[in-house]
């Protein structure tokens, strides 16, 4: 059961109200409740009272932060989750006007997502496939279902064993904002699965526990323990790169792309509510064609 959101005592009212509105009727996670918590305290204590707040003040913490060295790329999320919350008062008819509507962010390049290219991922995997202890096949199978079904890492440890659909090939997936949806996994992910719940986890979970992916003490996977699989893993593969698990589900999108898939049934796979999000996947693919071409034609 979800304990219910503690606020601390010296926020204002109004943020308050707007943490209870995000936890309870957006379902964020309690990560997010803490950046929107810090960075609108942050603002606050900067600007002052709520009702007191116009554009221009809005704009001067803008320059603020760009005079602190605040990258444009943070000062731009900040900004958001400000112009979310006037939002959000104005709606509650709190505020007649929304102060933080036309004030603009800074601009910034947007980075292309990193991915292990196919071979490289087929060698991080294979890497995970050498323990084939409880432990190794939890590895195995985690991995596997992450990148066969591009999941977060918050996803996959808070899948639960009724969530596969072994017969199928689907797993039920919550994710940002509690939003389900069913992704297919694959024959690889299907056969680490069975080999992990057959073999693996009934070693290490007891009768009750429902997570799917389970810690040497049968408690649930945490998705810092995911960040050190993922480094032990890419140790033992002897891969030079420096990945995340994030990795993972950049590199199924763009595999995807890469593989002729619609990009349409790519943002549905993902989760994304806006295919301009997905679309970022395309530059990762032909660049990777591109690289690929240079490395293998013979007149490139």
């Amino acid at each position: 059961m979800k304990r219910p959101l503690a606020m601390p005592k010296t926020a204002h009212p109004e943020v308050q109200a707007y943490l209870r509105h995000l936890d309870a009727v957006e379902q964020v996670s309690r990560h997010t409740l803490k950046a929107y918590e810090s960075d609108l305290a942050q603002f606050l204590g900067w600007a002052g009272p709520v009702d007191l707040i116009d554009a221009r003040a809005v704009r001067g913490w803008v320059a603020h932060l760009g005079s602190e060295g605040i990258s444009p790329r943070s000062v731009s999320r900040k900004l958001s989750v400000i112009r979310s919350f006037f939002r959000y008062l104005e709606l509650e008819g709190r505020i007649s006007v929304n102060p933080a509507k036309r004030v603009l962010a800074p601009r910034f390049r947007r980075g292309l997502p990193r991915v292990l290219t196919v071979d490289e991922m087929r060698q991080f995997i294979e890497a995970a496939m050498k323990d084939t202890g409880p432990l190794g096949l939890r590895n195995w199978a985690l991995l596997e279902v992450m990148y066969g079904g591009g999941l977060r890492s918050q996803e996959a440890v808070d899948l639960n064993v009724q969530h596969v659909d072994r017969g199928a090939g689907w797993v039920h997936t919550l994710g940002k904002g509690k939003k389900e949806r069913m992704v297919p996994i694959g024959r690889y992910a299907l056969e680490a699965l069975a080999q992990y719940l057959d073999r693996g986890r009934p070693q290490l979970a007891k009768a009750s526990q429902k997570a799917l992916f389970v810690n040497a003490r049968g408690g649930r996977l945490t998705t810092r323990s995911v960040r050190r699989i993922v480094k032990a893993t890419l140790i033992k593969s002897a891969l030079h790169r420096n990945i995340s698990p994030h990795w993972l589900r950049h590199s199924y999108a763009t595999h995807l792309l890469m593989g002729g898939a619609d990009l349409r049934v790519v943002q549905e796979l993902l989760g994304h509510e806006s295919l301009r999000t997905t679309q970022i996947y395309t530059y990762v693919s032909q660049e990777q064609l591109g690289r690929i071409y240079q490395n293998t034609h013979p007149r490139a």
